[in-house]
């Protein structure tokens, strides 16, 4: 009995150790783990801040396109206006040429018939003066050789006699004097109205080419846009080509791939062709290519744009599915070469994508109804000037 209570005693005194070994190790694994969470909720808070910063950034460049486009619009309809404006002013620069031609013309005639009653007036007068002279000796004449005054004389009635010079003369005046009542009255007007319209020419001259000249800066403002906005996708098309054939080719283990244009002359409204020659294949369409193969060459131009602009992240859900485990492993190689620059968060089913990641999460249900998080962080190890060293990355690979 004594026996069997000593083997029953050293029994419970082993259990009890071993009681308390699980519980210092459960203590420890919760410790471990509480320290995982505070961990996971760090890292939370700042995807949660590069989330908000990304969004703020893209608002931003929205309202700038917007903007760019309100104002392309507004240029435009400007430019609308300035050529109506413009046709408008030209219409009535015309119009008022033509009047001021008539004018001028008129002018000219007006003058030219005052200058002829001028010389006539002018002739007249000399020659009434010369009759007053004329006048004034025969009435001294008449006084000294007759002894008659001329007044008497005057009063008498002589016959007219055909021919008279006298009678022509007052004739011709009669005319002329007919001829000055039915012209009416100079205007005295017609210089200052004449200065008016020059004035009102000359300021309409100068809103024309104000207007040609707003309309020449508008246009040169387009021009300058357009070659802008030409050069920039220029540029970005050809690094994105090559991008994207250095990336098919490793993918693929050979092969090539390019992009090109269906209008190279209009590339603003040119749509893009993509060709794609898969190791032993024929250049083709890539409509006539297989299922993986689409979904490969898709993400030869997903990490070709990628490289040209790249991202604090990037998030690929079950991009794999169709891929073979060779491709799968080329991918992997891939996106963990560009994991220094880019945290990659990918959704996949491939244990050799999982074998890639440096962290990885999963979900399980052990009990009916009840969804469990696991995550598992693998340790890789990589050479570094002849020793080794331990790199833990903070990447995550999410894993429905």
């Amino acid at each position: 009995m004594r026996k069997e209570a000593q083997q029953a005693a050293a029994s419970v005194s082993a259990t009890l150790a071993g009681l308390e070994e699980r519980s210092r190790g459960a203590e420890a694994a919760f410790a471990r783990i509480d320290r995982m969470y505070g961990d996971l909720e760090r890292r939370v808070n700042q995807l949660e801040q590069q989330l908000a910063a990304a969004t703020a950034e893209e608002q931003q460049r929205t309202r700038e396109n917007e903007q760019l486009a309100v104002d392309r619009e507004r240029l435009a309809e400007e430019r609308r206006s300035a050529l109506e404006e413009a046709a408008q002013s030209t219409e009535e620069a015309r119009v008022l040429r033509e009047q001021l031609k008539e004018l001028e013309h008129n002018l000219k005639a007006l003058r030219s018939e005052m200058d002829t009653f001028r010389e006539a007036r002018s002739t007249r007068s000399a020659q009434s003066a010369k009759l007053t002279v004329e006048i004034e000796y025969m009435e001294a004449a008449c006084v000294s050789d007759l002894g008659i005054e001329a007044g008497p004389l005057r009063q008498e009635e002589l016959p007219r006699l055909e021919g008279d010079p006298l009678a022509e003369e007052e004739e011709a005046c009669r005319g002329l004097k007919q001829k000055l009542e039915a012209m009416g009255p100079v205007n005295m007007m017609a210089l200052e109205e004449y200065q008016e319209t020059a004035d009102r020419h000359g300021f309409l001259e100068t809103q024309r080419k104000d207007l040609m000249d707003a309309i020449e800066n508008t246009q040169s403002t387009i021009r300058e846009i357009d070659q802008i906005t030409r050069q920039k996708f220029d540029e970005a098309f050809a690094a994105i080509n090559e991008n994207f054939s250095t990336t098919f080719t490793s993918l693929f283990g050979g092969g090539q791939a390019f992009m090109r244009l269906t209008d190279e002359e209009n590339t603003a409204e040119s749509g893009i062709d993509i060709v794609a020659s898969p190791p032993g294949k024929k250049l083709q369409n890539v409509l006539l290519l297989s299922g993986g193969e689409k979904a490969l060459t898709a993400l030869s131009l997903l990490v070709g744009i990628f490289k040209h602009a790249p991202s604090p992240f990037c998030v690929l859900d079950e991009v794999d599915a169709p891929l073979d485990e060779t491709n799968v492993g080329r991918l992997a190689e891939m996106l963990k070469g560009m994991s220094s620059e880019t945290q990659f968060l990918l959704v996949t089913h491939s244990k050799r994508m999982m074998t890639a990641a440096d962290l990885i999460y999963g979900v399980t249900m052990q009990e009916p109804g009840v969804s469990k998080l696991v995550s598992v962080r693998l340790a890789h190890e990589e050479p570094n000037h002849g020793r080794t060293r331990e790199r833990v990355q903070e990447r995550k690979l999410a894993m429905a």
